[in-house]
């Protein structure tokens, strides 16, 4: 069979076109694995941000950047945008890598890459730009002020994306019941943050720190953070220190006049019971301490301490009680008294015996109660030496009177009781001594 040349021609472009046909759905079936991977960046105000297209399967297909306003950046490895900020990292069939540098609010939005393909392929990659909040500043401080007065301090920062926190310390105790208000920019997408801290001035504030911190996840975990040292002005406050909690008679004591007020208080001023004090030569003061020495009675009553400042005045009191001193007994010293004795023998030779004995303990008038001071131990062991040295003598010179005794004898006649008479009795009795006995007498 002979076909027409005409026919012939035709049989060949059917031919072709059913070759292109399955060379097109070939090419289809192998692009159904192609598909561009991105990711979601963020970055800083003023740092860099690094865009990366990917793609795992690729037969020498096109890939393209394009920014927010779909403008193309870069095509390949060609750059379509005049921005020095933009610069290529990496092209190639499988990845196309750009970065873009100084970063700015105004380049935060969605960025897309394209796969040119049949059809063409894309994927989104948002780009988050953070504000950095500006330093924290702390207002309406006022120094110094006055203990009591109500103190409003207000911390407020700028350019944060988004609201940044703000927090309140003082001396490294955070302070809960504070105000916060957020407004935002709404030209640079940025917020404008403040808080406020008030409170009651109280001396316990004098020379504490208050800080105000700013946390942001801009700030890489290292907040900003301001600072403002409180100066508190307060009255006095006073308290006096005895340097002996028992005092007795003849001790001494000192009492301290502590007092604490800013301004540093001037000098102290002591008194007792409401007037100056009574003895100087006892009574010394110096600086803010008062020294008593030799305390006795008349030392009882209530001392006042009282500082003062440009703030005020405060005083304090303090009640001394001098106490007597602890009483020890020393030893009883006993005196004898002189004793006589007499002894009378009659002529009869009936002896008769008369003995008087006196002995009187009397306590020595000196043997006083022991003195715990010094001076009064001194004069009890005095009194007891004299004493001793008295009683010593009065033994001695009763020795000494006994020794030395006088005798002296009667003899009367052996029956002179029955003589008539005086003059016969003497007659008898003369040379006679039998019968007789001395009397003797003795002083001691």
């Amino acid at each position: 069979m002979r076909l027409k040349p005409g026919a012939l021609l035709r049989f060949y472009s059917l031919c072709g076109i059913l070759v292109q046909v399955a060379a097109t759905k070939n090419k289809a079936r192998g692009s159904q694995g192609q598909f561009p991977l991105t990711q979601n960046v963020t970055v800083v105000e003023g740092g860099t941000a690094n865009l990366t297209c990917r793609v795992d399967q690729n037969d020498n297909t096109s890939l393209q950047w394009s920014n927010p306003a779909q403008q193309t950046l870069y095509f390949d490895d060609k750059k379509a945008l005049r921005d020095n900020r933009i610069e290529l990292v990496r092209a190639s069939w499988h990845e196309l890598s750009i970065s873009v540098s100084d970063v700015s609010l105004s380049d935060e939005g969605q960025y897309t890459c394209s796969l040119f393909t049949m059809p063409v392929k894309t994927s989104k990659a948002f780009l988050t730009v953070l504000g950095v909040p500006e330093k924290p500043q702390i207002t309406g401080f006022t120094s110094p002020v006055m203990e009591g007065e109500r103190m409003q301090l207000t911390c407020k920062t700028s350019g944060s994306k988004p609201a940044a926190d703000i927090r309140w310390f003082k001396n490294d105790k955070e302070v809960k019941d504070v105000k916060y208000v957020k407004e935002e920019d709404s030209a640079r997408k940025t917020f404008t943050v403040s808080s406020t801290l008030d409170f009651l001035a109280d001396r316990s504030d004098d020379g504490a720190v208050v800080s105000c911190r700013v946390d942001h996840e801009s700030l890489n975990s290292t907040p900003q953070i301001a600072m403002q040292v409180l100066e508190i002005h307060y009255t006095p406050l006073v308290k006096i220190i005895s340097s002996n909690s028992w005092p007795e008679e003849g001790q001494s004591i000192i009492l301290t006049c502590e007092s604490k007020g800013k301004p540093v208080p001037e000098p102290v001023l002591w008194t007792k019971d409401g007037g100056e004090l009574p003895d100087p030569e006892r009574m010394v003061v110096n600086g803010r301490v008062l020294s008593i020495s030799f305390l006795n009675k008349t030392d009882n009553g209530t001392y006042r301490c009282e500082a003062k400042n440009p703030i005020g005045r405060n005083s304090t009191e303090y009640v001394l009680i001098v106490h007597d001193v602890f009483n020890t007994l020393l030893p009883t010293t006993v005196i004898p008294s002189l004793t006589t004795a007499t002894v009378t023998t009659n002529v009869a030779l009936t002896a008769s015996t008369t003995t008087s004995a006196t002995a009187t303990s009397i306590r020595d008038p000196n043997a006083l109660a022991g003195q715990t001071g010094p001076d009064h131990a001194l004069i009890g062991g005095i009194v007891a030496v004299v004493v001793f040295v008295t009683l010593c003598s009065i033994i001695l010179l009763g020795r000494y009177l006994a020794r030395h005794k006088g005798t002296y004898l009667t003899n009367e006649a052996k029956g002179a009781e029955d003589a008539p008479d005086a003059d016969t009795a003497i007659i008898n009795a003369e040379g006679s001594q039998v019968n007789a006995e001395e009397k003797k007498e003795y002083f001691i």
